[in-house]
């Protein structure tokens, strides 16, 4: 398959740059597979689309304020770290600008000094390892000095607002540099109605890293290696899947983040004759493109992607490719918000 087969055209100011003040107030546009029908509805409408005995999956992960600027104590440069992930203790990986000026030795202070760090070695891609010296507890520090770290394609300095609403109300688990969008609409209330109606609610942790940014540069789809990133289920949500498995529910993932993380705990239990997932930690580069069979999920809750990205070959697996386009084809013209802070889709 070729890249410009996951192509779309899609206007410039269709790309949400702020949230709305109501989180479950976005429009939802409802991918029928069965009969290829879509439907236009708002996002407090998915209630209507769930059955008792459903299991929604959602990615606890929480968003790190990951953009520190700092300046470089030998020079006095002013320098951008964004925060991937961490390596062991107090050394992360790191993406650097401007990159030239950081090299092993070099040290960089934040915030009068409260943060300091050393470049300790370089990382893939073009990263640092970098390892941070501070007084207390680091979340705290990054928490006062960092910022939310927007994607490259919301054309603003974050604020206040964003480290509330580039989170999902769930969110437990310090990690992400990016959200996992499909569950920024969820709201308390409405997660409090699907417990009501007897939908399962089983939470997942996938560490979002900077590979979520990073287009694919291969002209043959095939090619493409994503990169790893950390997941894990603990034994009660794992049990939580796997006896809706065997209760014949359905298993509907909440944004392609807790897809790729039940997917990759998918092992064939023969005890029971079905797919189940296993509980524990791992690391995951798993790449889901058209022709991928689905072990797990039967049903997807998530945001319009970027042309050409992994995350929208990873819908067209699960809906045909041109089912899909049709469908984003739509949204263009119907005026849907795109992205991170845009409007939902969901295919049954």
């Amino acid at each position: 398959m070729h890249i410009d087969d996951f192509d779309y055209t899609l206007p410039e100011e269709l790309i949400a740059q702020t949230p709305l003040a109501q989180r479950d107030g976005c429009r939802l546009m409802v991918l029928d597979r069965k009969t290829g029908s879509i439907a236009h509805r708002h996002f407090h409408d998915v209630l209507e689309y769930l059955r008792p005995g459903d299991c929604l999956v959602l990615n606890d992960s929480r968003v790190i304020p990951a953009r520190l600027f700092g300046v470089k104590e030998q020079t006095g440069a002013r320098v951008e770290f964004l925060l991937s992930k961490r390596i062991e203790g107090d050394v992360w990986e790191s993406l650097v600008r401007p990159g030239r000026r950081l090299k092993p030795g070099d040290r960089v202070s934040f915030g009068d000094g409260a943060l300091q760090a050393e470049i300790v070695g370089y990382g893939e891609d073009g990263t640092r390892q970098v390892r941070f010296e501070y007084e207390g507890i680091f979340m705290e520090r990054l928490a006062e000095l960092g910022r939310m770290p927007l994607p490259p394609y919301i054309e603003r300095e974050s604020t206040e607002e964003d480290k509330d609403m580039y989170q999902t109300v769930y969110s437990r688990i310090d990690g992400s540099v990016a959200a996992p969008t499909a569950g920024l609409h969820f709201t308390e209330e409405l997660l409090e109605a699907c417990r009501q109606k007897g939908v399962r609610l089983a939470y997942v942790t996938l560490h979002v890293g900077i590979g979520t940014f990073r287009p694919v540069k291969c002209e043959q789809v095939e090619e493409h290696h994503m990169h790893f990133e950390e997941y894990s289920i603990d034994p009660e949500n794992a049990r939580l899947i796997n006896d809706t498995i065997d209760a014949g529910g359905r298993i509907l993932c909440v944004g392609t983040t807790s897809t790729r993380t039940v997917e990759s705990a998918a092992f064939n239990d023969k005890a029971s004759a079905h797919w189940h997932v296993t509980e524990g930690h791992g690391n995951t580069d798993i790449f889901i493109y058209p022709g991928y069979e689905f072990r797990i999920l039967d049903g997807l809750i998530t945001n319009f992607h970027l042309p050409k990205s992994t995350l929208i070959m990873l819908i067209s697996a699960l809906y045909d490719r041109e089912h899909i386009l049709k469908a984003y084809e739509e949204a263009v013209k119907e005026r849907y918000r795109f992205f991170s802070y845009g409007d939902a889709m969901m295919i049954l």
